[in-house]
């Protein structure tokens, strides 16, 4: 029992103490978890007491001491940097107060400098306007407005003058009665009938014919030989015929004193040979003509009469106009050839002169013989065909007869097409003057010139001592190269050297002299009686009134309602002006016209766009101008005194501020570049009306709606 007991009483005991530690390990856990924290707090919070405010660690803290931290520390930053900008604006802010106030004073004072200023240019413009009456005042005074001076009728019966020492001694001022030629006369001219002379039944008929046909569309003409300024005579060409022997030159010279109005000397005469071959008849060669002037293709040097004389083409082409379509084009500057040349020096043939002995021409050419470079022109030209540098086409020997000339010149060769043919793809045509120095004028040579000129190949001609067609007119150097004969061996070298761009030029100015002055007969009557009245100084006669056929058209929209055309560029020259019109006054310019620009009108072709100014009287232009070009839009030209409008008052003078004018236009197959000008003319001050040309065969199309301006579109 004490066995059991005990150990009943043992192994309670260590439940107990089992018991006993369960508890004290709970308790001890119940500590740590609860107490020891809450202990922990409490010290951690009271250390940053116990060491003073600047060992803090978990503690509050100021809000400087915040910027420690890293991005408060960026915020700081940005609130300083923001805070200096803001102080900064606002010391410019008060800067430009400052600033504004001082400008407002300025303003004020500017203001009050305005006031002034407008009233001194009242005060100026009083002055002014007072300065202009004063002067119109004088002027009306000193240089009233003159009318025409009376035309001057010369005397039916005219005494004549005493004949010239010699025939080489006639000038215009010695041989030329500028008398019956007054500035106002209108250059009257009186063309003798061929039947009315001896020899006009041996003329030539498609001569005659095509000399009747130009004097019909002269506006100079006049059937009146009492008024007329210029007695013209057509002597030639001469057809040839066995049966009826020329005259002799005593002969001639009895015939010519027989004309009716020949007034012993001729004065104011103009024997004119118009040739048709390469070998003309220079029958007038020793016969003195007296004061008469001469115009013919072929001349000897001891016959012309420099200043006096005339040089004239060759007829060409007599009843029948070229055929402008079979023309070559400009382009490409550089041919199949370089040069080409096609001839024969036939030594065997004689002249046609008719002289008196015993001045023949055999002895005339004895007098003084001429250095022949032929033969050096020969070799020259088959060692530049034979190096192959260029392409290069030269014949001295006819295929065929060559064509009849003079002595010491080059025949030509085959017929006319086969020529052009040849001449079509040559960039230079070469033509060589006669050996003889005394010929100083041949029609061979001419023809060849005009050949040339006429497909577009750039004539040399060798031997400066030709004389040219008008030469003392033409700036025959600006389509024509001129180069001695001595300089043959330089030639290859000299052409080569000439660039396109002058070529081109060349080219053009030599088709502009060809259409204009020498391509048909009417051409080449105009041009003789150019030439004179140009020499004498007389204006040109108005252009006559045309009337034209007029297309119908149709208006659409009014113009400046296309959004496109709201900016006008430099075409838009301000509003409408409200002065009334009136007409222009008379050009008088015309009559220092020939005096000035001599050349002007026979060296540049006019452009294409012109503005006249609109008279009751038509402005006087040449007679010779033609407009060529073709495009839309205008220019200003030198027409009528004074202006159109503000802007072109100011450029051509401003003497005039209220004159209308007239745009002409010129326009091919380009309708909405025209629609387009016409739009841009719409309000454009002191316009009277639109002439449009329509330089087309084909009329507009018929949908075509043309602007409304607003003004009359012819």
């Amino acid at each position: 029992m004490q066995r059991s007991g005990g150990i009943v009483g043992n192994s309670g005991q260590p439940w107990v103490l089992r018991r006993v530690r369960l508890t004290w390990l709970s308790f001890m856990l119940f500590f740590i978890l609860v107490f020891f924290p809450l202990i922990a707090h409490y010290y951690l919070t009271t250390i940053d007491e116990a060491g003073g405010p600047d060992k803090r660690i978990f503690g509050p803290r100021p809000g400087a001491e915040l910027c420690e931290a890293k991005h408060v520390q960026d915020l700081c930053r940005i609130r300083e940097s923001v805070s200096e900008e803001l102080l900064q604006l606002e010391a410019k802010r008060q800067e430009l107060n400052g600033e504004i106030a001082r400008l407002n004073l300025r303003i004020e004072a500017c203001k009050r400098s305005i006031d002034s200023a407008k009233q001194d240019l009242l005060q100026l413009k009083n002055v002014i306007s007072q300065t202009e009456h004063s002067y119109k005042e004088l002027m009306a005074q000193n240089q009233p407005k003159l009318s025409l001076p009376v035309r001057l009728l010369p005397d039916k019966d005219d005494p004549g003058y005493p004949p010239p020492k010699s025939a080489q001694s006639c000038r215009l001022h010695t041989c030329f009665d500028y008398a019956r030629c007054p500035l106002t006369s209108g250059f009257p001219v009186y063309v003798y009938d061929t039947g009315s002379y001896p020899w006009g039944e041996k003329l030539d008929p498609l001569v005659k014919q095509a000399f009747a046909s130009s004097v019909k569309s002269s506006v100079y003409v006049t059937d009146n030989p009492n008024i007329a300024c210029l007695y013209i005579v057509l002597v030639g060409e001469i057809q040839e015929s066995p049966s009826s022997p020329p005259a002799s030159p005593l002969d001639l010279e009895k015939q010519l004193k027989a004309l009716p109005y020949w007034r012993l000397d001729g004065h104011n005469h103009l024997l004119v040979h118009l040739s048709r071959k390469s070998l003309t008849q220079n029958f007038l060669y020793n016969v003195s003509t007296g004061r008469a002037a001469v115009a013919q293709s072929t001349f000897f040097e001891r016959q012309y009469r420099e200043g006096f004389d005339m040089v004239v083409s060759p007829l060409v082409h007599a009843l029948s106009e070229p055929n402008f379509l079979e023309v070559p084009p400009q382009v490409p500057v550089k041919r199949k050839y370089l040069f080409t040349f096609q001839g024969e020096k036939v030594e065997s043939l004689r002249s046609s002169l008719l002289e008196a002995p015993p001045q023949s021409f055999e002895e005339e050419m004895e007098g003084d013989p001429p250095a022949d470079y032929d033969d050096r022109i020969i070799g020259t030209l088959k060692a530049v065909q034979d190096s192959h540098l260029d392409q290069v086409l030269v014949e001295f020997t006819c295929k065929n007869q060559p064509k009849q000339s003079l002595p010491t010149e080059w025949a030509l060769c085959g017929e006319r097409e086969d020529r052009l043919e040849v001449l079509k793809v040559s960039t230079f045509a070469l033509v060589i003057s006669p050996g003889d120095g005394q010929l100083v004028a041949s029609a061979g040579c001419s023809m060849r010139l005009f050949e040339a000129l006429e497909v577009g190949a750039i004539p040399v001609v060798l031997g400066d001592h030709t004389k040219l067609p008008y030469h003392h007119l033409i700036r025959w150097s600006e389509a024509v190269i001129m180069v001695p004969k001595p300089r043959i061996t330089e030639l290859h070298f000299l052409l080569r050297s000439i660039s396109d761009n002058d070529l081109l030029a060349m080219r053009r100015q030599g088709r502009f002299l060809w259409e204009t002055y020498f391509s048909t007969s009417e051409s080449i009557f105009s041009t003789i009686l150019a030439s004179v009245r140009t020499s004498i100084q007389i204006p040109a006669a108005p252009i006559r009134e045309e009337p034209a056929q007029e297309i119908p058209h149709k208006a659409g929209k009014l113009a400046g309602t296309d959004a496109n055309m709201a900016d006008n560029g430099d075409l838009d020259l301000g509003p409408v002006e409200v002065e009334p019109p009136y007409a222009s006054p008379r050009f008088l310019r015309n009559f220092t016209y020939t005096a000035a620009d001599v050349y002007r009108t026979w060296n540049r072709a006019p452009g294409p766009f012109h503005l006249f100014p609109h008279t009751p009287l038509d402005p006087v232009l040449p007679s010779e101008a033609k407009f060529l070009g073709s495009g839309t839009g205008f220019r200003p030209i030198g027409g009528g005194s004074g202006g159109s409008g503000k802007e072109f008052q100011a450029a051509l003078g401003g003497n005039v501020p209220r004159e209308q004018f007239t745009v002409v236009m010129l326009t091919y197959e380009r309708e909405e570049v025209l629609m387009n000008s016409l739009e841009r003319l719409n309000g454009l001050p002191y316009l009277n009306k639109v002439v449009v040309v329509w330089n087309s065969p084909k009329p507009p199309s018929e949908d075509l709606l043309w602007p409304d301006i607003g003004l009359p579109i012819v």
